[in-house]
Order: structure tokens, then C-alpha cells, then sequence
């Protein structure tokens, strides 16, 4: 027993520095690529690129789907609520509200950090980490038409037309975040605006272009973190033997529509292949039905041997992207739907947990999995019940997937999952939920636990997590009680593994979908608590900031602001509060950048 607790330590280790390592090099500050920040459009930078002819050609490329859907998709938005004067007077403020944060932060990034990638909100500086290609500019640029700041997107269109997307002073390239939020960015924009600016589109296909080119390896899978020097020097490549599930699985959406939009299958065709690689392996993975953080990419097939599974964070839009991509083809591809409702078994059934809640609410959480075989018998499935900020999407892609797969019981789980995610944030002194968190998980057969609290459940929750060996069963209530004050523990929270707020949008957006599928104003109300207190703490007066400890009632500030607060977090707020035709879920579809694209049987 002790050495198999040895082994599980050990891996969660290498899974938690891995995460780390991918966090900081997603976020690290590459030198800016501009001289000035007064308004100026002329970007520019080091390294030139060029496509070169394809090495490794593709013979015959998959088309987009064109037959009758097996089924009509049901409809996922309901009804309009009805709203006396009163309560449309209250949505109304609130709308204005978040319209004027927008508005604040975007003013800031355009005074201090125009044609940069992300605003300092504190020093009023700028920084580059996604290519120096403007991304805040970009990624705002459905929001701004969406809250009808048309002079405002104009100017933006313009100062999109000049950014140079061959030139760049990073060293790699990231495929997917200059897809989710370059690609989807301009795509959105693009049909969001009726197609009125084909140069939206002519920029799209510049980026994707680019994409394309870490296409280019023995086995079509693509290279994540892109060096596109080397490849411009005509070095060999080849995808990598470590790479992230959310790396390759989540860039179906965005390739899918440059196809739909131009008529080139080549970027269709490209998704399509790893659709297909994660079908074949699908069963066949340590925990079959769900496919490990960790996958080689560089072997033809890919290889999933890796023994770590979640939801969150470098997992989980590969899961989110499966039903959007069902209905981005308006259901003509079964292929998705077969993958999610595989998968989504298998993490209910391993993964999922009904948690302590101090109010006894019922609420749910995915934790993280890993997978031991232990020689001479069968495998091994550990859950730690630890939750990730980035992990709050579930309810919203559960809630839509009941919908649109006729799984009418999953809906209540949606429901849940999102309850727990919103008290994420009420809990806290902040009133703002933090990165990661390890919960109370209840029993999960319902008749042997009734998932109640109580202060005992608690501490001996508390016991078990921080105590090693036989020390847990002689830890003394007041040692207990200290831990409990020292790392200023929200009740029902077993430690606070990482405090920071990076104004991150996942538990809105799950908020957003909740109340979009229900039509019930207590969804409105949560949100608007969890917009005031994110309003009162990340504040600054150039923008908004990221906070570095939500367990503390007044958390310091961070100099971060991610071009995400302007593209998903705001926006979900918006549309909460919005008209409720914006972006209606039966004709859009939402990237994991909040970005809309238009469904094909829309």
C-alpha cells in the first residue's frame, strides 16, 4: 500500500510540473515587437516566414460532409423569459455595467499597449506572449460588434489589415492559441459583421496559411510549439512525443469553418485526421473511452500510453470542441457525437464526484484521474478530488450535450457542475473563485452518503489531505484548526492549491449557457454577484487585473491582463444581461475563446 502511495505521489508530481511548465511557457513575455504604442499600425520583428513547398503531401483530401443529419439537432436555447418593467430596469443597469468595464479596459489597452498582445493593467506597459500579432486587438473584435462600438471595430478592422503575421521575435509559434484566438478572431468577426470586411477574411486565411505549415510532418499531425526558423531553414520535422490533448484536439472548430468559408478542404481535411486518430485510440487508452493529458504525436498511429486524465486545464477543450463540432456541421457528422458520448460515461463514472457543500446545495466536481496497472492484475483508477478553475466549462458543454444528444438526466448534472463552480466564489472572502482547489468528494453511491456537512466531515476531510502515513489519525483538532486559519480555508475547501484569479472566464460561461438553456433568472443573479465582486478586486485604473490570492478579502493585484477578459469573460457577463437573441445557441456555435461561428444548419 505504502509504495503504490509512493507511485501515485510521485505521478501527481510529474503531472503538476508538467502543468507548471506548460502554464509558464504559455504565458512567458517574449520581447515586444513594437517601437511605439502611440497609435502607430507598422508591426514587425525577426524572423520572416515563407511557406515552402509541401513536403509531405496528402493525395486525397476529406471533404466537408454534406448529407441530411441521421436527426434534427433539438433546440438548446429556450424560450425568451418574460421580464416586468422592474426586472428589465435591474438587467438593463447590470448590462450597462459590464458594457462601461468593457469599455474601461479596452480604452486602456488602446492608450497603452495598442498593436501589442496584452496590456500591464498596473504599469500601464505591454507585453507580447502570443507572437506580437495584437492578440487583445484581435480577440476584442466580436465584442466590440457585439456591443455596438461599430466606429471602434472599424478602427480595429483597419489596424488588423497591417499586422504582418510573417514576422515575429518569438521562438515558437503556438498553434493553438493563434488559432482559438488569431483564427477565431478574425473568423468571428467575419460572419459576425454579415461578411461586410473581406478583410477579415483575407487575414484568417493569412493565419491559417501560416498554420498549416506545422502540418507539414510525416503523419499530418501537427507541431504545437511551431519553430517556424527552423522550419524556414527547411529543417526535418516532425510532431513531438509529448504533447497536450488540448494541443491537437481543439482546432477543429476554427479549421473547420476556414473550409466552409473558402471551399479548401485542406484545412477540413487536417482536423479530420486527428478526429480520426482519437476515434481508433479510443477505446484502447489506460482508461478506455477517455484519452490521458500526455499523447505521442510523433508515431503513425499516435500513441495515448499516458497515464493521467482530466478535464482541466491541457485536456479540456479537446472534450468541449466534440459537440461543438456536431453542431458547427449542423449534425451531418456522427463521428463527434460518438466520441463525447463515449467519453462522457467514462468521466462520469471515474471522474465525477457529488461534493460537501456548506449550505448542503448539491453540487458536483470532475477531479483528476490516474491510471496505474500494477503487475498481475487490472488497472488501478485513483481520483484526487481536486478542481480547476479552467475546469468550470463542464456545465456549460454537459448542459448543451443533454440537449442536443437527448440525454435529459444529464442536465441536472450540468446544473451542478455549475452550482459548484459559483460557489467556488461565493466561498471565498473575495467573493472570486480560485485556480485550483481540492474539495470534499461524498460517497458515490447516494444511499450510503447523503453528502451532508458538517464541521467534523470537514476537519477530517483536512486530516486525510495534509496528514502523511499514520500522522493523520493523531493530527489534534487544533492542528487542524491552525491549517484551517494559516491557509485561510473556505469551509468545505480542503486546501487551496493555487489562489490566483487571472480573470479567467470558464465558470461565467458555464453560467451563461445554464441560463440561456433554462431561462431561469437565479442564473442572472449568480452572475451578477460574480461580476461585482471580480469588478471590485481586479480593477485598475488603466484595465482590469488578475488577483493573486482570492482567499484574502482584499487580494493584492497581479500586472496581467489576458486578452481573454475582453473576448470571453466580459462578453458571457454581456450576453447574460443582453438581449436574448445575441448570439442565439441555435444558430452559433462558441469557440473556447468565446468566439461565435455560424452553425451550417443555421
Amino acid at each position: 500500500m505504502a509504495v503504490r502511495r509512493v507511485r501515485i505521489i510521485l505521478a501527481v508530481l510529474v503531472f503538476w510540473v508538467l502543468a507548471s511548465w506548460y502554464y509558464k511557457s504559455q504565458r512567458s513575455d517574449d520581447a515586444g515587437l513594437f517601437g511605439s504604442t502611440s497609435g502607430s499600425t507598422r508591426f514587425g520583428g525577426d524572423y520572416r516566414w515563407k511557406r515552402l513547398p509541401t513536403r509531405y503531401h496528402v493525395d486525397t483530401l476529406a471533404e466537408l460532409p454534406t448529407n441530411k443529419p441521421a436527426r434534427p439537432i433539438p433546440q438548446i436555447q429556450a424560450p425568451k423569459p418574460q421580464e416586468d418593467a422592474t426586472s428589465k430596469d435591474e438587467r438593463l443597469t447590470r448590462l450597462a455595467a459590464v458594457r462601461e468595464s468593457f469599455i474601461h479596459s479596452w480604452t486602456g489597452y488602446k492608450k497603452h499597449a495598442w498593436g501589442h498582445d496584452e496590456i500591464k493593467p498596473i504599469s500601464a506597459q505591454f507585453k507580447d506572449p502570443f507572437g506580437g500579432w495584437a492578440a487583445t486587438l484581435v480577440d476584442s473584435l466580436d465584442t466590440l460588434w457585439l456591443l455596438g462600438l461599430k466606429a471602434e471595430f472599424e478602427s480595429a478592422v483597419t489596424a488588423c489589415s497591417d499586422i504582418d503575421f510573417t514576422i515575429t521575435k518569438a521562438r515558437e509559434i503556438n498553434v493553438f492559441e493563434t488559432t482559438i484566438r488569431y483564427l477565431g478572431g478574425f473568423l468571428a468577426a467575419y460572419e459576425l459583421s454579415d461578411k461586410q470586411y473581406p478583410s477579415l477574411l483575407n487575414k484568417s486565411t493569412e493565419v491559417a496559411s501560416l498554420l498549416m505549415t506545422a502540418f507539414d510532418t510525416p503523419n499530418r499531425m501537427p507541431i504545437p510549439r511551431f519553430n517556424w526558423r527552423d522550419y524556414v531553414q527547411g529543417k526535418t520535422q516532425r510532431a513531438p512525443m509529448t504533447v497536450l490533448l488540448a494541443e491537437i484536439g481543439t482546432l477543429s472548430l476554427e479549421f473547420t469553418k476556414m473550409s466552409q468559408l473558402t471551399g479548401d478542404m485542406q484545412y477540413y481535411d487536417a482536423i479530420q485526421r486527428i478526429y480520426d486518430e482519437l476515434e481508433t485510440a479510443q477505446s484502447n487508452t489506460r482508461l478506455p473511452g477517455m484519452w490521458p493529458v500526455l499523447i505521442d504525436a510523433s508515431s503513425s498511429p499516435m500513441r495515448f500510453k499516458g497515464d493521467g486524465f482530466s478535464l482541466g486545464g491541457m485536456s479540456d477543450s479537446a472534450y468541449e470542441y466534440l459537440p461543438k463540432q456536431y453542431l458547427l456541421l449542423g449534425g451531418a457528422l456522427e463521428q463527434p457525437r460518438k466520441l463525447y458520448e463515449k467519453f462522457i460515461d467514462v468521466a462520469k463514472k471515474h471522474l465525477l464526484h457529488r461534493a460537501v457543500h456548506p449550505g448542503n446545495l448539491a453540487i458536483r466536481f470532475f477531479g483528476d484521474s490516474h491510471v496505474s496497472k500494477p503487475p498481475n492484475s487490472g488497472a488501478v483508477v485513483v481520483t484526487t478530488p481536486r478542481t480547476q478553475h479552467l475546469t468550470c466549462f463542464v456545465g456549460g458543454m454537459v448542459g448543451m450535450a443533454a440537449k442536443i444528444f437527448d440525454r435529459p438526466a444529464d442536465l441536472k448534472v450540468a446544473a451542478e457542475l455549475t452550482d459548484g463552480c459559483v460557489w467556488s466564489y461565493s466561498g471565498t472572502p473575495s467573493g472570486v473563485g480560485p485556480e485550483v482547489f481540492f474539495y470534499i468528494p461524498c460517497e458515490a453511491d447516494d444511499e450510503n452518503d447523503d453528502c451532508q456537512w458538517s464541521e467534523t466531515r470537514w476537519h477530517e476531510a483536512i486530516r486525510k489531505h495534509w496528514a502523511a502515513g499514520e500522522r493523520g489519525e493523531k493530527m489534534t483538532e487544533q492542528q487542524i484548526a491552525n491549517i484551517v486559519e494559516a491557509r485561510r480555508l473556505p469551509q468545505a475547501m480542503v486546501d487551496v492549491y493555487d489562489r490566483r484569479y487571472q480573470l479567467r472566464p470558464e465558470a461565467i460561461e458555464s453560467v451563461f449557457y445554464m441560463y440561456r438553456m433554462t431561462g431561469d433568472a437565479k442564473w442572472m443573479d449568480k452572475a451578477w454577484d460574480m461580476f461585482t465582486a471580480i469588478e471590485k478586486h481586479t480593477r485598475t485604473s488603466y484595465a482590469a487585473a488578475a488577483l493573486d490570492d482570492v482567499t484574502d478579502a482584499k487580494p493584492d493585484q497581479v500586472d496581467s491582463m489576458e486578452s481573454f477578459w475582453l473576448a470571453e469573460t466580459l462578453k458571457y457577463f454581456y450576453l447574460i444581461f443582453g438581449d436574448w437573441e445575441l448570439f442565439d445557441l441555435d444558430k452559433w456555435v462558441l469557440n473556447t475563446e468565446a468566439h461565435p461561428l455560424r452553425r451550417a444548419d443555421a
